[in-house]
Parts: C-alpha cells; sequence; structure tokens
C-alpha cells in the first residue's frame, strides 16, 4: 500500500483550543484568542495542502490524566472546524507530564491507527523509568521519558493486517532558556545532553525488540528529536549523536534505519534542507537546523521525501505558496 506519511511540529498546539477542548476561532475571544484562531486556519491550510494519509504531531493538544480531555478529541473537533478530509481520526498516547503531546491523524478509510504501548515491565514501558549508561562510566542513571514516546500499530482498515510499527517521539530539548552564567550553562547543556541521549537509548531498544521479533517488519520511527548530524562540541565530547544512536548500530546492519531525506549540507547560515532555525545566544545569529526527522527500517520503500520548508531561496513552489503562519512548526 502506497501512503503519504508527515511529521509535524505545530508549536503549542494547545493554544488553537479553550480550556473546554472546543478550538479558536478568528472572531471569538479576547485579541489573542483571535490570533491563535486565525492560526488555526493557516495550520488547516497547510495540512489540505500536504493531504497525509497519516499525520503525527509534534506539540499536538493536551490529553488530561482522567480522559475528560484528550488530544485525539480535539484533533477531530479542529478537523470538522477547517473542513478537512472527514475521514480523518486521531489517535493520542500516554499522557506527558507537560501540555504538549504525541498524536496523529488518519484517514480511516484507508487505515486504522492503534495506540500500542509495550506492557511488559522487562522491557521497560516508556512511561516507566528506565536505567542508562549515558557516558559508559559503568555507572547507570535512571532517567523517564517527559513525554511517552507514542507506539503505534498501521493497520489496513480492510484486512486489519498491520502493515508497520509507527513511534512518534519528542526527546528533549538541548535548549536552555533561563538567564544563567556560563558556568551553569555548561552543566545544564552537559545535563540536557545526558537526558536527550537516554531517551534516544531507550527508544532505540524498543526498535531492536521489533525488529529482533519481525526481522522484515517494518519500522517507521518520526518527530522532534532536537538532534542532528554533525560532530558539535558535545557530540565530539561524549563521542556519540542522539540521531546516530536512533539509526542503530554498524554491528547489526540489518536493524539499521534510514534517512528518508538526503544528507544535508552545511552552509553559511546552517544546514539545508532545515527545519527549524535558533538565535546563537552569544553572536546573535540564526542558525538552520534539522532536527525533525523520520527514520525508516530496511523494508520500508520511499520516495519524494522533503522538508515543507517555505523559507528557503530555493523551496519548491508549492511549498512556498502555502500562507504559513509565523512559527507553525516544522514538517516533514
Amino acid at each position: 500500500m502506497n501512503l503519504k506519511f508527515a511529521v509535524y511540529n505545530v508549536e503549542w498546539m494547545k493554544d488553537l483550543f479553550f480550556q473546554d477542548g472546543t478550538p479558536k476561532q478568528a472572531n471569538q475571544g479576547s485579541a489573542q484568542d483571535k490570533k491563535n484562531g486565525a492560526r488555526s486556519v493557516l495550520l488547516a491550510d497547510v495540512v489540505k495542502a500536504i493531504d497525509p494519509d497519516v499525520l503525527c504531531i509534534v506539540e499536538g493538544p493536551d490529553t488530561l490524566a482522567d480522559g475528560s480531555k484528550t488530544a485525539s478529541g480535539q484533533l477531530e473537533a479542529w478537523r470538522d472546524l477547517h473542513g478537512l478530509d472527514p475521514n480523518y481520526k486521531g489517535v493520542h498516547g500516554i499522557p506527558s507530564g507537560g501540555q504538549q503531546e504525541l498524536c496523529a491523524l488518519y484517514k480511516s478509510n484507508l487505515l486504522t491507527l492503534v495506540h500500542d504501548p509495550e506492557k511488559n515491565a522487562r522491557k521497560h514501558p516508556f512511561n516507566e523509568t528506565f536505567l542508562v549508561d549515558t557516558t559508559e562510566s559503568l555507572i547507570k542513571e535512571q532517567y523517564k521519558h517527559y513525554r511517552p514516546p507514542l507506539e503505534l500499530s498501521l493497520q489496513d482498515a480492510a484486512t486489519g493486517d498491520e502493515l508497520a510499527r509507527i513511534m512518534v517521539a519528542h526527546t528533549k530539548s538541548k535548549g536552555i532558556f533561563a538567564a544563567v552564567d556560563f558556568a551553569r550553562f555548561e552543566q545544564l547543556s552537559e545535563r540536557n545532553r545526558k537526558k536527550l541521549y537516554a531517551e534516544c537509548f531507550s527508544i532505540r531498544e524498543r526498535c531492536d525488540q521489533w525488529l529482533s521479533d519481525q526481522p522484515a517488519q517494518k519500522v517507521i520511527l518520526c518527530g522532534d528529536i532536537n538532534d542532528g548530524f554533525g560532530l558539535d562540541y558535545y557530540e565530539q565530547r561524549f563521542s556519540r549523536s542522539a540521531v546516530e544512536t536512533l539509526l542503530g548500530s554498524v554491528w547489526e546492519p540489518e536493524k539499521i534505519l534510514r534517512q528518508v531525506l538526503p544528507r544535508p549540507k552545511l552552509g553559511k547560515f546552517g544546514w539545508n534542507p532545515s527545519s527549524s532555525r535558533y538565535q546563537d545566544r552569544i553572536t546573535g545569529d540564526y542558525f538552520n537546523v534539522l532536527i525533525d526527522h523520520i527514520v525508516v527500517s530496511e523494508s520500508v520503500t520511499f520516495s519524494n521525501a522533503r522538508v515543507w520548508n517555505p523559507f528557503p531561496k530555493n523551496a519548491p513552489a508549492d511549498v512556498k505558496a502555502i500562507n504559513y503562519p509565523a512559527a507553525s512548526g516544522r514538517g516533514i
């Protein structure tokens, strides 16, 4: 089955809804509510233009622990408000400790997406603590996913056969947003990087479990990894990067996950293609980064993968033609 697959970090999609989960509109509420309502329209236009069969969402609307409000329910209300394909259904996973959830929309006339989390305690479910030696010091540290990755079974709607396993992740940010001196900045940078590595070790272990049980399994891992390729200072210091950890071991090439995008090129303003940009806190310059990824197992075939970023001069015309909202997020 040929499918159009996308991942989109919509950046605080929670802000597009009122407290009761009702989508905000451009003509309702306060000035800020109206601004979020206008942004909601533009985000819906992006989804319509991409028209994916599966849309994995990072920083989706919040899910309450008691189930009285869910990310999937709010996505479906948003679908109805903006006239998205009525076949879209929502699915969400384990609620996070914050207000940015992992969720997805899928065309239910073609597919079924089932939240299918690991429950075997020996295989550390993503809502439980786990131990990882992040520095190869022979001492394991305890970690826990702040946003439990979303484990999905992708099934054929007609037959019920499983087509693939999907993992949607939003791993630890490396950013430091508080005002600190450089000594504290160094301490926090190292802490954040270790947490990022630990979460990616945990995710990679689950991929290994899937591929060990079924070597021909189709695995799709996607999301905001908050890391890219190339050895920066901390990657050299720890002799690893988060993305390369997710790809797998060279000693088990049959289990290695492949990047769907072509190799990015490093230029004057950062990486191309890029999915976001950040300001250097020392120089004040903006730097383009590729931190949102889709990687797949050997049995998955793909074509025409690209980043939907309208800002580069060489962006495709159909991507530039969409009226993107400010800070609308990043999509592949």
